[in-house]
């Protein structure tokens, strides 16, 4: 399974907001550490914030951070809510996408059967299994 860079931006945002606890971090510096714009930043942060995952505060010391603890947080379910309308083949959209075998198609319940297998593992595992250690920074040294 492939997840988008979306997922895959929330997913480092949240290991790095994991990593200290009782900080809030800018979306300038996450944005400069991930290489990243800070508008595509902005809507991954909007998206944690609408599910309570993330909370953020304006003005000096402001930022983001984690609205409950990386222990209560599974992957399974950040993934869930990042890939939300992205599915894995067009088969799996509700209209059924432009796929001409829908009908004899033997791959796409496999296909299913591997999608719940690898959520599955990931709801096994918590934000703080994967969080960052403190004094990591990415390659460019910010943060």
């Amino acid at each position: 399974m492939r997840l988008t860079s979306f997922t895959d931006y929330g997913l480092r945002a949240l290991m790095r907001l994991a990593s200290d606890p009782g900080r809030s971090f800018s979306t300038a510096d996450l944005a400069a550490e991930f290489s990243l714009s800070r508008h595509h930043l902005a809507k991954i942060i909007a998206v944690l914030v609408e599910a309570g995952i993330v909370a953020t505060r304006r003005g000096g010391g402001g930022g983001a951070a984690l609205a409950r603890p990386a222990a209560e947080i599974r992957l399974g379910e950040v993934v869930r809510l990042l890939e939300a309308g992205q599915p894995m083949v067009a088969c799996f959209r509700t209209s059924g996408g432009d796929c001409t075998i829908v009908g004899c198609c033997r791959l796409k319940a496999r296909l299913r059967l591997a999608e719940t297998a690898f959520l599955a593992a990931l709801d096994r595992a918590t934000l703080a299994d994967v969080a960052l250690a403190p004094l990591e920074t990415g390659h460019n040294g910010r943060l």
